[in-house]
């Protein structure tokens, strides 16, 4: 009992360790898009604030643009080097622009230089976070107990929820204790400041990783060029990940990073209670992803890949055209407390199953392209989409059409991938297990 105690304890601490980035990746890119209306008051001041909000949401957007860049170069270099020295890297270039957000002078201060430094940042952080999650979510696949792959590898994600809790406590806690032009002139400053403090500790603890067993055993490991030609001949497979990805990062971002804007600009509630909304929706999240990841390892991937990208295809509008015609706060929380179960559900199956159906030669490189094409092309913008979708239409349920079309393509890309591997004369039980 005692060593399986102690193989227990290693794993958890290896969880822990890996997945500390994420923390850091989430927390910042979270703080963007809740305090999107202080950051576009203090670095695009146009007098309008439709404007200067769209313009603080393409820059947030601009961020997922550099993940693909990322997930190329820095996944073939994890493939090439090592998961562990992979991910020191990215965390090094994650926290160099957390640094350059948190302070930069406002625009009235420095002038255009501010928004370009801003800017900057952030495409720092979109070009390490390319590889992040794929790094991340290989290792843990790679370091899984036999049969549980699903439930490690769903802490990738799970760890994300984490910062958005804690990102929710403390901006609960300073709107509390700041008035409005507090907030407004350094108040929205302080979450950054604090995600600097913990870069150091975070370093620390994954520094420590130890290389996976499953990469130390390859005997040859595939040099840059032939990671990319891997790249290109699984084009196929890395499209319909995509594809899968996108019912994932449209959800997601609606749900986490638009949720604080939408309840106060749209539905007009208070900042408290988006808060408090957001905090549980990230409660539920760490919930049902691990819980759904163990779940597929028991019936497998596809059965629960397709129940809930249907759902959401199914339910993600009219849950929202309800909530617009009963805009309370209960009411957006069991709105949105349904549409994190269809996300977690969602989730907590398909990372896992983005890593066994991606080649091992380019199995980091693969995963992270996959991801983050869909985080640039879908997921990143979702915030920009649906403040353009309900400026457009004057609906403001619209964000529910582009959560729909999330669900649509999660559904269509799980099919056609499926039917691909049985066609192909693959094990679905002993390879993605379906």
């Amino acid at each position: 009992m005692d060593g399986e105690a102690a193989r227990l304890g290693s794993k958890v601490a290896t969880v822990l360790r890996v997945t500390s980035g994420n923390f850091l990746e989430m927390f910042d890119f979270f703080l963007f898009g809740f305090y999107a209306t202080y950051i576009s008051r203090t670095f695009f001041p146009t007098g309008s604030e439709f404007a200067s909000l769209m313009l603080t949401f393409m820059t947030f957007g601009a961020g997922f643009l550099m993940r693909p860049l990322g997930a190329i170069l820095l996944g073939a270099y994890v493939d090439r080097v090592g998961r562990r020295r992979g991910l020191i890297v990215t965390l090094l270039i994650m926290a160099m622009g957390t640094l350059l957000i948190a302070f930069v002078p406002g625009y009235a201060t420095i002038g255009l230089v501010a928004p370009l430094l801003v800017l900057a940042g952030r495409l720092l952080q979109g070009f390490s976070a390319g590889v992040e999650l794929g790094g991340v979510s290989v290792y843990l696949s790679e370091m899984a107990t036999p049969g549980r792959k699903g439930f490690y590898v769903a802490w990738q994600s799970a760890s994300q929820q984490v910062a958005i809790m804690f990102a929710a406590i403390l901006g609960y806690v300073l709107s509390q204790q700041l008035n409005p032009d507090e907030m407004n002139q350094w108040g929205w400053r302080v979450p950054f400041v604090i995600g600097c403090l913990i870069v150091p500790f975070l370093f620390y603890i994954r520094s420590s990783l130890a290389e996976t067993p499953e990469f130390l055993r390859r005997h040859r490991r595939p040099n840059a060029r032939e990671i990319f030609r891997g790249l290109a001949t699984s084009w196929r497979i890395v499209l319909l990940g995509m594809l899968m990805v996108a019912m994932t990062t449209i959800s997601f971002y609606a749900i986490t990073v638009y949720t604080p804007t939408f309840g106060k600009s749209v539905l007009k509630l208070s900042a408290t209670d988006s808060l408090i909304v957001t905090f549980c929706v990230a409660v539920s999240n760490f919930i049902w992803l691990p819980v759904m990841g163990a779940l597929s390892d028991k019936v497998g991937r596809k059965p629960i890949l397709l129940l809930f990208s249907g759902l959401t295809l199914l339910t993600a509008y009219p849950a929202l055209a309800w909530l617009v015609a009963n805009a309370t706060f209960p009411h957006m929380l069991i709105v949105l407390l349904w549409l994190s179960c269809l996300y977690g559900s969602y989730n907590g199956a398909m990372v896992v199953a983005l890593t066994e159906i991606v080649p091992v030669e380019v199995r980091t490189a693969g995963f992270s392209l996959a991801y983050s094409l869909a985080t640039a092309f879908f997921g990143g913008f979702t915030p920009l989409v649906s403040t353009w979708l309900i400026e457009e239409t004057g609906n403001k349920a619209a964000p529910g059409m582009w959560m729909a079309f999330g669900g649509a393509c999660g559904l269509i890309s799980t099919l056609i991938v499926y039917r691909k591997r049985r066609v192909a004369g693959v094990s679905m039980g002993e390879t993605i297990g379906a």
